[in-house]
This record gives C-alpha cells, sequence and structure tokens, in this order.
C-alpha cells in the first residue's frame, strides 16, 4: 500500500461515512482525553491538545487506514512515575525522545520484531496496567481528600485506607450516577457516547443539587484554555537527553506495542492490512510534535479505533475529522469543561481498565497450568507492585527460558533402520535391536532445532550412542529446520571425532538454512560436498559401497536387505574355510606335520 493508495479509489459518498465517524470518535475522545491527562499527572487539557494534534498527524502518517491515535490508558502508570520522579517538563521532552526511537524502529524496519513479544507477556502487563488504573480512580470515586498518590500499588493502597475517614457522600452520589449512565446508555443505543453523557448529567446533577461540594477540574486545576497553547520546543541538552533515555524508550516500546496491537484489531474488523513500519514512524512523528503543543505521549487507541470502524469510516479521514472535532469542541465549549466534577471521570477510567484488563484471556492462560502460566503471573505481579519495564524484562527473560527448554524437550534423537515391511522401506527406531543392527554402519534419525538449548543434549547422545566400532555414520537432518553456531560447534565436533578414528559422517536431506549455515562455517569442505544426500538411500547405497566386506560374511543381524548376499561366504572361500578348519583338526591330533615348508 502506497502513501497515496490510503486514499485510492475515494469517493464522495464515502466523505458522508467518515464525517459521521469521526464526529462521534470525537465526541468520545473527549472525556477519555481529560481523564488520562488527569490521571497521569497532567492537567486535563493536554489530554485534549494530545488527542488533536497526535489523531490528526496518526491518521495522515500512520501505517493503518482505520487507525485512531490520542492518549491511553496503558500509559497511565508510566507517565505518572516519570512526572513524578521529573516533573511534567521532562515529560514532554521523553516523549519527544520516544518519537525519535519509534522513527528510527519504523526506518530499521523493526515493526514485525514488535509483535513476536508473547502473548502471556502482553496480557500480563495490560491485566497489571488495569489494576493500577482502576485503583488509582478510588480516591476520587469516594472523594477523599489529604492525599498523596505514588508510584507504586501498595503506597497508594496504603494512603486510601489511611484517608476512608475523608469519604464524601456527594462525590460517591457524583460517581454512581455517573458509572450508572456510562453502563446503561451504549445498551439503549450503541452509537450515544455513555461517557460524554455520563460527565454531562452527573454533572448537571452535582452542579443543581449540591453545588460546592464535590471537587470539579476547575478547582483542582483551574479553567481550561479554549485556544491551543502556543508551539514551545524543548530544551534538549545531553544531560536530559541521557537522564531519560530510559523513560523514552519504555515509552516508546509500549507505544510501538499497543499501536501495533490496534492496528491488527482493526486489520480483522475490516479485512485490510496495516503497514507496520510506517505506522511507527506516522506514531513517532506525532509523538515527537505533540510535545511542542504540551501534549502527553500517544498511541493508537484500540477502543477508538474500534468506534471508528463500527460506525463506518472509509478512510483516514476520519481520525483527521475526530481531531478538528475535539478542537472545534475545545475553541467553543471549553468553559464548561471547568465544571465537571472529578468523580464523574473516575467511573469512566474505571471502565475503560475493565475493559483493557483481558481477564477472560488471563484465566484463560492461568486454566492450561503451564510455563505460559508463569510468564503471565510474572509480568503480572511484577507490574503491579514493582514498575512495567521491570515486568516486561523479566516477562521476556523468563518467556525466552521456557522456550528454550521446550524446543530443547523437542529435540529427539533416534538410532534408525529401514522397515522392509513399509512401502519405501521407512526408517524406523523399533526396527534396532540387540539382534538387529549393523555393526559397521549406524543411522540416527534428529528431529527438532539444533541450536544452543539442545546442542549439548546431541552431543552427549550421540557420544553415548555411537559404538567405537561404527565406520559409517548416517544423520538423518531433514527434522532440523534450524542450525546455529553452537549446534554447528559440536556437530563439528562428532565429524571430527569420527575422522580420527577413521569414520566418515554422511548427512542427508538438509534443509536450506542448516545447509547455507554449514557451508558459511567451512564445516559443509570438511564433511565433503559427496558425502551430503538428498534421501537416507541414496546415503545407505554409498556407505554399503565402503564396508568391510571381510566382517560382512556370516554376519547374522540381517539389517538391511543387502546384507543376505554380503554375508554369504562365497564357494571359494568356504571350500577353504572348510579345509583349513579339517587341517587344524589333523593337526590338534597329531597327525599332520605343522612348520615352515609343510603344504598341503
Amino acid at each position: 500500500m502506497k502513501w497515496s493508495g490510503r486514499f485510492e479509489g475515494y469517493r464522495l459518498h464515502m466523505l458522508r461515512k467518515d464525517l459521521v465517524s469521526g464526529l462521534i470518535v470525537g465526541i468520545v475522545a473527549i472525556p477519555l482525553g481529560m481523564a488520562f491527562a488527569i490521571a497521569s499527572g497532567a492537567k486535563p487539557q493536554f489530554g485534549i491538545y494530545t488527542t488533536i494534534v497526535a489523531g490528526i498527524l496518526i491518521s495522515l502518517l500512520g501505517g493503518s487506514k482505520f487507525q485512531i491515535g490520542g492518549p491511553t490508558g496503558a500509559f497511565i502508570p508510566i507517565l505518572f512515575a516519570i512526572v513524578l520522579q521529573y516533573g511534567y517538563e521532562k515529560l514532554l521532552i521523553a516523549g519527544f525522545m520516544a518519537g525519535i526511537f519509534l522513527v528510527l524502529m519504523g526506518l530499521l524496519r523493526l515493526g514485525a520484531l514488535i509483535r513476536y513479544i508473547p502473548r502471556p507477556v502482553t496480557v500480563g502487563f495490560t491485566s497489571g496496567i488495569a489494576v493500577i488504573i482502576f485503583s488509582g480512580q478510588i480516591g476520587s470515586f469516594l472523594g477523599l481528600t489529604g492525599m498523596e498518590r505514588h508510584e507504586d500499588f501498595a503506597s497508594n493502597m496504603k494512603e486510601i485506607a489511611a484517608h476512608l475517614h475523608t469519604i464524601n457522600p456527594w462525590s460517591v452520589l457524583t460517581a454512581l450516577l455517573s458509572l450508572a449512565v456510562l453502563l446503561i446508555v451504549p445498551r439503549i443505543h450503541s452509537k450515544i457516547p455513555g461517557s460524554l453523557v455520563g460527565l454531562i448529567l452527573s454533572g448537571i446533577v452535582a452542579a443543581v443539587f449540591f453545588s460546592g461540594k464535590v471537587a470539579t477540574i476547575g478547582s483542582a486545576y483551574g479553567d481550561i484554555p479554549s485556544v491551543l497553547p502556543a508551539l514551545q520546543l524543548p530544551q534538549l541538552t545531553w544531560g536530559t537527553v541521557k537522564e531519560l533515555i530510559a523513560p523514552a524508550l519504555v515509552i516508546a516500546l509500549l507505544g510501538g506495542i499497543e499501536s501495533l496491537l490496534s492496528a491488527v484489531v482493526a486489520d480483522g474488523m475490516t479485512g485490510s492490512r496495516h503497514n507496520s513500519n510506517r505506522e511507527l514512524i506516522g506514531q513517532g512523528i506525532a509523538n515527537m510534535v505533540t510535545p511542542l503543543f504540551g501534549g502527553i505521549p500517544a498511541t493508537g487507541a484500540i477502543a477508538r479505533t474500534a468506534t471508528n470502524i463500527k460506525n463506518g469510516a472509509a478512510s483516514p479521514l476520519s481520525g483527521v475529522i475526530h481531531g478538528v472535532v475535539v478542537l472545534c469542541i475545545l475553541l467553543a465549549f471549553a468553559p464548561y469543561a471547568s465544571l465537571i466534577p472529578l468523580a464523574s471521570m473516575a467511573p469512566i477510567l474505571m471502565v475503560v481498565a475493565w475493559n483493557m484488563s483481558e481477564r477472560k484471556e488471563f484465566i484463560h492462560v492461568l486454566k492450561t497450568k503451564t510455563g505460559d502460566s508463569l510468564v503471565l503471573l510474572v509480568t503480572f505481579l511484577l507490574t503491579v507492585f514493582t514498575e512495567l519495564t521491570t515486568a516486561v524484562e523479566a516477562g521476556l527473560v523468563l518467556a525466552v527460558i521456557l522456550f528454550v527448554k521446550r524446543m530443547s524437550d523437542v529435540h529427539k534423537v533416534a538410532k534408525v533402520l529401514p522397515d522392509p515391511a513399509m512401502k519405501h522401506e521407512k526408517m524406523r527406531d523399533y526396527m534396532v535391536s540387540d539382534k538387529h543392527d549393523c555393526p559397521q554402519i549406524s543411522i540416527y534419525t534428529i528431529e527438532g532445532p539444533l541450536f544452543f538449548g539442545a546442542a549439548a543434549i546431541f552431543e552427549k547422545t550421540m557420544t553415548d550412542a555411537v559404538p567405537e566400532h561404527t565406520k559409517l555414520l548416517v544423520l538423518r537432518l531433514g527434522k532440523v529446520p534450524f542450525l546455529d553456531s553452537t549446534g554447528e560447534y559440536n556437530l563439528s565436533r562428532l565429524v571430527k571425532r569420527f575422522a580420527d578414528l577413521g569414520g566418515t559422517v554422511l548427512l542427508t536431506g538438509v534443509q536450506p538454512q542448516p545447509r547455507a549455515y554449514l557451508r558459511r562455517t567451512g564445516l559443509e569442505a570438511v564433511v565433503g560436498a559427496d558425502h551430503f544426500f538428498e534421501h537416507t538411500g541414496e546415503a545407505i547405497d554409498y556407505a554399503l559401497g565402503k564396508l568391510d566386506r571381510d566382517r560382512c560374511l556370516g554376519c547374522p543381524y540381517r539389517a538391511f536387505r543387502e546384507c543376505e548376499a554380503l554375508s554369504a561366504v562365497p564357494p571359494v572361500k568356504a571350500r577353504e574355510e572348510i579345509a583349513a578348519s579339517g587341517r587344524s583338526l589333523k593337526r590338534a591330533a597329531g597327525k599332520l606335520p605343522d612348520g615352515p615348508g609343510v603344504t598341503y
């Protein structure tokens, strides 16, 4: 999909669809933008600025036709921690740096790599973030006063418990009304934004019946300006860059993950296909520009993207319209937004947390009682009780360890022989026994990737299993899809050991990646190009031609169909052996002389 292809085939009737969907999503985005900003430790207007600027740029420059960008709940714990530790001004710088990282990730074509993060890790940290968001709104829901917000979950819970005596019944009534409207309205009509109706209705009730008894946006943060702020460039210094590089990377990674997940959801709903690298570049540019207007970091918003699609969006223009709608509402109605009670906004974030918790997937993975369950729990608990960076790092490391363990468990080495009862005499391990084997040729089937997690098992198995008198070793590698440097090293040691003993290693069915790797390391030349075979039968024919025929004579094992002829004693040889046997008997009886010059 080319840049121009995003609007290819656009018709006038599609504009009506984009106008409708953009208007609805814009109305939905206003309360969410303010709520996310407040929860992140910023003033509510900065969430609106983010919705406008990032929403327009992500739709224009991103890689998904239907993506709606803006502030999201996933960022809340990270942004709040940055604000507490560094201050809001440095949050803007961190967001700008995150934008640069996202652009670089897109240019380096890392979009596909982000999607390889294991599902238990993403579910774990998403569910953990949901718990933090939900618990962070309890104070506002209950109208508690004198509370100090902390970075970690445990401290916030202690703070709530310590201030429960300050509960405000008017705030609780306001919050309950907002929550009721938020839950009921979508059931009456799915296209009516329940969050906005809840804010307006509960705000009117609070203003009319218990005015001054409930904290509002205006009393807590001051009036919301009805204009966009002036453009301000960030004050970047080398010291600031070094200080904020870790937070910026976390913002970039989480933003990249969430935006691509949202784009995948949009693809599934529309049958379209997004460009992951272009999406990262678009997200990056948006996050570089948004801080210039005081906005917080933004990413693709799954819920708003789904709303956009369900309301008939036809192109990225709907996302642009959604940003313009928010701008118009800001210019016209900003003074009224200052009257919104904080208790009215708490239920919105609680519902967002509930919807993003992935509770069904969480329970499903837990029920499997596998290593994935452990990865999920570790990531979830560390997200809640430590910080997201630690949680994701620990989750990824644990997932990698479990993956290596699983791959090493899949790795199998089995000694095999052809089964004459099967078509094409397929190789089977049950054909090998003490009474049915070949003393000179050993054939082994290797299954699974030959990499650092399994290479030691392979070497030990082969060292213990292959008899020392074996002179021809056939390794069937058709089921080895991958070979790394450790696997190649152990394979080369096996080849060298056999060469030192005067033996030969034959390789069959080698797949493209292992063959190319062996060629690059030079092991292909050491083994010999004529010792690589496409099929096992060809390798066996070659090996049979290299046998020590004297050792075959009289061999009772009959491992191959050719053994019948190879082990048979030729007539001349038989007569000589019978004569020699007779002479030995006579000599033993003292009837024949034995010594130099004596002939028989």
